[in-house]
């Protein structure tokens, strides 16, 4: 009986080592294959995205100023997004983390299959200052966002080339089905959110960041 049991378990221990292995080798292909696609999609987004305006070298007064002299308040208009459609999917811009090395492109709506592609805006807006960004924990994508301490840069660089300059003051985790915790503060305490699920998908981590320029 005992040696049974003996054998059994050493069936056991195999089938979930060969599983644990197949896990890693799929998670490692998967990681390889989301990254050389966002990578693909950066290279072709950069040239697409025009350079930042540069500021004006005449001194000739604006319409802003001419209103500003006599205390005219100027009519606001919510600014058009742009975007890029590359390979049919439509891209807002490139999220930049320096210090992670991490440059990758942003697509305006999300699904489960766009995710394997690159991030994807989750809801909000840049300049509604309410962006949310989603993306797979695949170290090519969000997966080493645990890494930041608080304080690095955060750069979002707009299809229309406004360049976009935060500082990330926190990386918290939350609740995976938490979603209300996700969106809260939102246009109050934070301008940005990135977020991406742990490996056993329990949880989220969640970096919010300020604009600082």
């Amino acid at each position: 009986m005992n040696k049974k049991h003996g054998l059994i378990c050493v069936v056991l221990g195999t089938a979930l080592l060969i599983a644990a292995l197949s896990l890693v080798f799929y998670n490692k292909n998967e990681n390889k294959k989301s990254g050389e696609a966002a990578q693909s999609v950066l290279s072709e987004l950069a040239e697409k995205i025009p350079p930042p305006p540069t500021e004006p070298v005449t001194e000739i007064p604006t319409a802003g100023d001419i209103l500003a002299e006599y205390d005219i308040e100027p009519a606001t208009e919510a600014k058009e997004e742009n975007t890029i459609v590359i390979a049919e999917n439509g891209y807002i811009g490139i999220v930049s983390i320096p210090d992670l090395q991490l440059d990758l492109p942003v697509m305006s709506d999300w699904s489960y299959p766009k995710l394997n592609i690159s991030p994807c805006r989750y809801k909000g807006s840049i300049a509604e200052g309410d962006i949310i960004i989603a993306a797979h924990n695949y170290w090519s994508h969000f997966g080493r966002l645990s890494e930041l301490g608080g304080g690095e840069t955060l750069i979002f660089t707009e299809a229309d080339g406004t360049v976009h300059t935060y500082e990330i003051t926190e990386i918290i985790q939350l609740d995976g089905r938490d979603i209300e915790g996700m969106e809260f503060g939102s246009a109050d305490s934070w301008d940005i959110t990135l977020f991406t699920c742990t490996l056993g998908g329990q949880s989220r981590v969640t970096v919010r960041a300020v604009e600082v320029e």
